[in-house]
């Protein structure tokens, strides 16, 4: 198999994050160092770009090739972090030409543990994870309950907003809101909006190939597009 899928969850995060540009750099600006849009577009970018070269890949070798681009071209926090979130998808599938649902999950969450290792941060410090490990935690539990597709997209986006709005009420505890003290209370975390953005337009995109047929003619509920297979273990 290939990694389209992968390709295609690129370009769509790319086009979600120029859409909320404006709110993302709002956010950013109020208790950020105004630089998350910049970086994050400018990592977005690179990948478009890296597409044709990673398309042929199996997943593993993209996610790892995705990594490794992201660590020298990001800047600020955001570089080391979202590199070691991709590095460790990779490593978590090696050896996976085909992963299912429930693999794909458990490579989602290595990366999240990969980011809260690398960043020292858990729940509850007003940062991206506090949309990531709740959506890590049910996208687990989904698809070990074998939720169809649609169950799944809906509930991983309603979740990653969830956890995005949350932020508001927090006390930033890392970064450079932190030293906002409780000045912080009452401002979205840049990070988990964004974070929140991209896991909503892959979402929509895996819903929209599911509604599509685009899962095979077998008639399983499988990960749309070339490969990403169906959500029992």
């Amino acid at each position: 198999m290939n990694s389209e899928p992968i390709v295609a969850s690129v370009r769509a995060v790319h086009r979600a994050i120029l859409d909320n540009a404006p709110m993302i750099e709002s956010l950013d600006r109020a208790i950020g160092d105004g630089d998350h849009l910049i970086n994050i577009k400018r990592g977005c970018e690179t990948l478009v770009a890296l597409g044709a070269e990673i398309e042929p890949l199996p997943p593993a070798q993209a996610f790892e090739r995705i990594g490794k681009k992201l660590l020298g071209t990001i800047g600020g926090a955001s570089g080391p972090l979202l590199a070691s979130f991709f590095l460790a998808m990779g490593k978590d599938l090696d050896g996976t030409l085909q992963p299912s649902s429930t693999q794909m999950a458990q490579a989602f969450s290595a990366g999240v543990d990969a980011i809260r290792s690398r960043g020292k941060a858990d729940l509850g410090e007003k940062t991206m994870l506090d949309v990531l490990i709740p959506v890590a935690r049910l996208f687990l539990r989904l698809t070990a309950e074998s939720a169809t597709m649609e169950t799944l997209c809906e509930r991983l986006k309603e979740e990653a907003e969830r956890g995005m709005l949350a932020t508001r009420d927090m006390v930033a505890s890392k970064g450079r809101a932190y030293f906002l003290g409780e000045r912080s209370i009452g401002h979205i975390d840049p990070g988990s909006k964004t974070s929140q953005v991209a896991i909503a337009a892959v979402c929509d995109l895996l819903a929209g190939r599911r509604a599509n047929g685009a899962n095979g003619a077998n008639g399983t509920d499988s990960m749309p597009g070339a490969g990403f297979e169906g959500t029992a273990p």
